[in-house]
């Protein structure tokens, strides 16, 4: 019986030791809850904590651009989710950076015991990353929600179809990845080209689109993916924006729906 109670305390106190788990770095404010700030094999990251965690501690992965349209993040992390992110800025999903993104997974949910399936938030170029890394790992994501995604290079940077592109990230690209121009502009990793494992793990995706973007057109993006996904046997639903801003090159626009984003979220985290 000793032996017993002693074997219930050391697993007591293991589950006690994750679900409890005291985060490291440093401590700042962020809209309102507590952000820590660390680092993974030298990259920067954090995790923004809500108040009071829900069980199972579900959380999203925020790929590039954490500060942007966070309205959905605010619902859940109101609701008991974390928020996180590893900057890999500049690698565009490379398998380099998916390496970094392996490493930032098993710290998350080992060491600090959040949940094994986190949802991915992808904006823009975040597409890269998030498609790729769902397809090299999909029983490890719940679900893809994606604004205004890159889900293929040769439509942004490279700028091949009737987007404005980037010659400057493009030349990064190439630098990234290790290919020539040539290899790139024949390469099948991309979102678009990646999806046959993320539909098989029946992995939900949504996106939020603009229809006058000029730097990530959904023609040569969102669309194609969502065809694809589709005749793979796929959900994809997708919020059309009917125009983004001029400045922005219709890229960006105010959110009209954080409220059902956070609900698509909660629906396939739990």
């Amino acid at each position: 019986m000793k032996i017993l109670a002693s074997l219930v305390l050391l697993v007591s106190a293991r589950v006690l030791l994750v679900e409890g788990a005291v985060w490291e770095g440093e401590s700042s404010e962020w809209n309102g809850y507590q952000r820590y700030d660390f680092e993974v094999e030298g990259k920067k990251c954090h995790v923004v904590v809500p108040e009071k965690e829900l069980a199972g501690r579900p959380w999203i992965w925020r790929a590039r651009f954490p500060n942007f349209h966070i309205e959905a993040d605010l619902i859940l992390l109101k609701q008991g989710f974390h928020v996180a992110h590893i900057d890999t800025s500049g690698m565009l999903g490379s398998p380099r950076a998916m390496e970094h993104w392996d490493a930032f997974y098993e710290v998350m949910t080992g060491k600090y015991g959040l949940a094994k399936k986190p949802a991915l938030e992808a904006v823009s170029r975040g597409g890269l990353f998030a498609y790729r890394w769902a397809a090299r790992h999909p029983n490890r994501v719940a679900c893809i929600y994606a604004d205004t995604p890159v889900c293929d290079f040769k439509s942004w940077p490279f700028g091949g179809g009737t987007g404005i592109g980037h010659e400057k990230t493009w030349a990064r690209l190439l630098e990234e990845y290790a290919m020539t121009e040539t290899e790139a502009l024949v390469y099948r990793e991309n979102p678009i080209d990646v999806l046959s494992s993320i539909a098989a793990a029946n992995i939900p995706l949504m996106h939020i689109i603009s229809l006058n973007d000029r730097v990530v057109p959904p023609e040569e993006n969102t669309f194609v993916l969502a065809k694809r996904y589709r005749e793979l046997g796929g959900s994809i639903e997708i919020i059309e924006v009917k125009e983004g801003t001029e400045k922005s090159n219709g890229h960006h626009f105010e959110h009209p729906e954080p409220k059902r984003v956070a609900e698509f979220i909660v629906r396939n985290t739990r």
